[in-house]
């Protein structure tokens, strides 16, 4: 049985039976089968098709927010996800055409060669609660409009998401074996995998999961794409915008009670600036507000589940107890030990601390001096994740020269949190391997064939 708690209360939310075996497989059959027939379909109407889906998802936003407060914690006064999730998917479809056009080599009186992009068949999305409909559209739209079948299992904390995104995408007249939502558990999903059910598989979650992942690919060739862990650094030089560093930093630490992938989770500041960086953050965060999702005026929910915010609980408590300084104090946020979780800023850190090193996934931030750029590359690569820096100066070539240093997937500078769909979502080290949307996007979820044609 699949069941979401609801950190608000800590009720049963929703709960669904898992599929045996034989269900599961039976269901990954009919979209196989099915697959022939859409990739058939002329390009433009599948990506019509896909966009109509994206669009009903979007009239069913009312419900869908307070349904994800409910889910996953996250307060109703931010509006869901419809904006990023419409920019990813109509992004794709802009580029779909020339991202899947034939590389023609020779097309003489003599030869047609050439080099197709062809679907993998059937692709499997795992999906994550954190982000539930952007993070799964990411794979699902360009898969669809590329001729795949999908067939989603997300996770067991918005279990609600894929049914509501099936129902959407059959309303707007994608088949139902097309893009089918499945209610699996983890043996059942090894299983699949490990028999060559699928033609590709695209997972975010943690490193542990990724790690199934590929164990139940081991042998069988299936391509693999992962999204996993980050401890995402900021640095702020000593010519930064102080404000703008402060807000959008702070933000991207704490948004989403802190539960992003790309989220801030240690900010390097040059000595100059520090005290006046941290003065400023503790002030913006002390004016947040801590409570019930479904309140208007919250800007903090409870984080997905208790287990989670004692994880982070635990990180800060140790940070303290090996002498870091934390600087928002238990009357500023009341809290009841449970999902809702008091944010928080830590100086005095180092990278000995788990704080520090391990990813938190939760509204804490560490924050540490450094004294000039190599510093900061130094401990901005001492980490065992590499998705995403933010770098903070007017001066893009130096911004640049940092970049190039930097053992991660993407490098913003002057801003953070953010996913571009004209980039390649990936990411380096125990962050994974792969990417996402961008033309290289589609290149994963096809496979190349070529095609050496001589005229008679």
């Amino acid at each position: 049985m699949i069941r979401c708690i609801s950190p608000i209360d800590g009720s049963v939310f929703a709960e669904r039976p898992t599929l045996t075996p034989a269900e599961a497989r039976a269901a990954v059959d009919r979209a196989r089968t099915a697959q022939i027939a859409w990739a058939d379909r002329p390009l433009q109407e599948r990506i019509d098709l896909v966009l109509a889906g994206v669009a009903r998802v979007g009239e069913m936003n009312d419900e869908i927010v307070p349904e994800l407060a409910h889910q996953m914690g996250r307060p109703v006064r931010y509006g869901g996800e419809f904006g990023g999730f419409t920019e990813r998917a109509s992004y794709m479809a802009g580029i779909a055409h020339s991202s899947l056009a034939p590389m023609v080599v020779e097309d003489s009186d003599r030869f047609r060669r050439m080099i197709k992009r062809v679907p993998h068949g059937v692709v499997l999305v795992v999906a994550p609660w954190n982000y539930p409909y952007m993070t799964a559209i990411n794979t699902i739209a360009p898969a669809l409009m590329a001729g795949n079948t999908v067939v989603l299992k997300h996770a067991s904390q918005t279990p609600l998401v894929g049914e509501r995104m099936v129902r959407a995408f059959h309303e707007a007249g994608v088949p139902e074996d097309v893009f089918m939502n499945l209610f699996l558990d983890h043996d059942t999903t090894s299983d699949l995998i490990a028999g060559r059910a699928f033609g590709f598989v695209n997972f975010t979650g943690s490193v542990a999961g990724g790690q199934a992942i590929e164990r139940a690919a081991a042998g069988t060739f299936t391509g693999v794409g992962l999204e996993l862990g980050g401890k995402d650094p900021g640095y702020v030089m000593e010519d930064a915008d102080l404000d703008a560093a402060v807000d959008t930093l702070m933000d991207g630490a704490m948004f989403n009670s802190g539960q992003c992938c790309c989220g801030i989770e240690r900010i390097y500041v040059h000595e100059s600036l520090f005290d006046a960086f941290v003065e400023k953050a503790v002030a913006l965060v002390k004016g947040y507000k801590l409570g019930n999702p479904l309140d208007p005026e919250t800007t903090i929910g409870p984080m997905a589940q208790v287990r989670f915010a004692e994880g982070v609980r635990a990180q800060v408590a140790e940070a303290v107890a090996e002498g870091a300084t934390a600087h928002i104090a238990p009357e500023d946020f009341p809290e009841d030990g449970g999902a809702y979780l008091a944010p928080q800023i830590l100086t005095n850190v180092t990278h000995q601390m788990r704080v520090m090193r391990e990813e938190s996934f939760g509204p804490v931030v560490g924050i540490m001096p450094v004294k000039d750029d190599a510093e900061a590359i130094a401990l901005m690569n001492d980490c065992a994740y590499g998705l995403t820096v933010s770098l903070w100066t007017p001066d893009t070539d130096r911004a640049e020269r940092i970049a190039d240093r930097l053992e991660t997937g993407t490098v913003f500078q002057n801003r953070a949190d953010y996913l571009d769909p004209a980039l390649c979502w990936t990411g380096c080290k125990d962050t994974g391997r792969g990417g996402g949307l961008s033309v290289i996007g589609f290149h994963n979820l096809t496979r190349p064939k070529s095609y050496h044609m001589k005229k008679a």
